[in-house]
C-alpha cells in the first residue's frame, strides 16, 4: 500500500534531522546512507525516493539547517544582552560537547570545501546568516556592522572548531573563554 504525501514529507523530514546529526557527529564522508537511513528508522531502499544523491541530501540538510540558525537569533533580544547571550551559549562547554545537535558551520565547515555542490549553498547561507546578524544585534555602527558580524561570527567558529579538537579540557576552556572576553 502506498504512502500519503504527508507520510513521505515526514519522512523526508526525518531522514534530514537525523542525517545533519550524524554528519555533524562524523563529517560528510564519516556516514554511509544506509547509515542515515538506519538512523531514521528507515530501510537503504526509498533513499533515491527522497533524493537524488549524498550530496543532494548534504545540501539540502545544510540549508535547512542554516536557515534554522538563522531564524534562531530572533530568540535572543536585539540588544546588546541579548548578543551576549548569544554568545556566552555559542562558546560553552555545553556547545563544544554536543557537537551533533550544535553549529554545523563549526562541524562540517571545513568538509565543505570537498564538495563543489556544496559550495553555493553554504555561500549562500552564510551570507544570509551574516545578514541576520549584522541587522538583529547592535553594532558600534550600522556601517560597520557587517564587518563586525563577519568578525565575531569567524571568532565563535573557529573558537569551536579549535575547542573541539583538542585533549586538553582546560585548554579548551580556556580558548572559549579567551575569544568570549573579546567579543562585544
Amino acid at each position: 500500500m502506498g504512502q500519503t504525501a504527508v507520510e513521505t514529507a515526514q519522512k523526508h523530514e526525518q531522514i534530514l534531522d537525523e542525517s545533519i546529526k550524524l554528519f555533524r557527529k562524523r563529517g560528510f564522508a564519516g556516514v554511509s546512507v544506509g547509515e542515515l537511513m538506519k538512523a531514521a528508522g528507515l530501510t537503504h531502499g526509498p533513499f533515491y525516493n527522497h533524493f537524488a544523491s549524498k550530496e543532494a541530501l548534504m545540501a539540502e540538510c545544510l540549508t535547512r539547517d542554516m536557515q534554522r540558525d538563522t531564524s534562531n537569533y530572533d530568540r535572543y533580544p536585539p540588544t546588546e544582552k541579548g548578543l551576549a547571550k548569544y554568545i556566552g551559549e555559542y562558546l560553552s562547554m555545553e556547545h563544544r560537547d554536543a557537537a551533533a545537535s550544535g553549529c554545523n558551520v563549526a562541524a562540517l565547515s571545513s568538509e565543505v570545501r570537498h564538495h563543489e555542490g556544496l559550495r553555493d549553498p553554504f555561500t549562500m547561507q552564510l551570507k544570509g546568516l551574516i545578514q541576520k546578524l549584522a541587522t538583529h544585534f547592535p553594532w558600534r555602527s550600522r556601517r560597520s556592522a557587517r564587518g563586525e558580524a563577519i568578525h565575531m561570527y569567524s571568532a565563535m567558529v573557529g573558537a569551536m572548531i579549535l575547542s573541539r579538537a583538542v585533549n586538553d579540557e582546560q585548554f579548551a576552556e580556556e580558548i572559549l573563554k579567551e575569544v568570549k572576553q573579546r567579543l562585544p
